[in-house]
């Protein structure tokens, strides 16, 4: 299954005239439901503004919130490790409710050095916010993209923007041969024993509301998984 995550970007506009045939499910979050009429799922957080959600779903269209990705997210180590922010919790949801084959982001590149921020004018930085989870939004993207790779699953970016993921690009014609990452399971399990180590877990996801999190300690696991993904681009390149 090829699972396309849409996010607010400006250049997610790109994929209005794509044919839905490349893709089996579209992912939308927060607003990015306005960019295609055809999305199947839309992921918000709880404080999405009822007046920003679609006038109608309809049977075949479903709205996922923090009771569906909070538990999906708490699969993959919970939202501390995963990053507190929804690109990342709508790609863990994607993983764990579709079981896709390949997962394709479009609008989630997380730069906003221009006055337009969002395809629908300028809108807050979210990701950029100061939060311990989200030191390094390259490093979860590369937790993202590996525990991805364990499960069968390539994680590409189909942005030809700047971007703060670390997912390999690809263009929307060739999304179905994209293969995962010749992984190092070495160097996985180096991150992921530090995560175990460290025990930061908030199976509720509302993890502000719990003792302070260890910044340093964090920023230190979120290195560990950028040399995991750095010597599993290596095996890649070396297969």
């Amino acid at each position: 299954m090829i699972v396309m995550i849409l996010g607010s970007g400006p250049g997610v506009v790109v994929c209005r005239d794509w044919s839905r045939g490349a893709v089996d499910r579209i992912v939308a979050i927060n607003n990015a439901w306005q960019v295609r009429p055809d999305w199947d799922y839309l992921v918000h957080p709880e404080d999405f503004p009822n007046d920003r959600h679609p006038p109608e779903t309809g049977a075949d269209r479903q709205i996922i919130t923090a009771t569906e990705y909070v538990p999906a997210n708490n699969d993959y180590g919970g939202i501390i490790y995963a990053g507190a922010t929804m690109a990342f919790s709508a790609g863990y949801w994607a993983l764990a409710a579709l079981r896709p084959t390949v997962l394709a982001y479009l609008g989630c590149d997380m730069v906003y050095d221009h006055k337009t921020t969002h395809f629908y004018g300028t809108g807050t930085a979210d990701p950029l916010r100061p939060d311990p989870t989200l030191q390094d939004l390259g490093a979860k993207s590369a937790r993202l993209e590996l525990l991805a790779a364990r499960q069968g699953c390539a994680v590409v970016n189909l942005s030809s923007s700047a971007s703060r993921l670390v997912f390999a690009r690809c263009d929307i014609a060739d999304i179905r041969q994209q293969k995962p990452r010749a992984l190092n399971p070495a160097s996985m399990d180096r991150a992921l024993s530090a995560e175990q180590a460290l025990g930061a877990i908030c199976p509720s996801g509302r993890y502000w509301q719990g003792p302070a999190l260890d910044a340093t300690a964090l920023a230190g696991v979120d290195q560990l998984w950028r040399d995991a993904h750095a010597a599993a681009c290596a095996g890649s390149r070396a297969a």
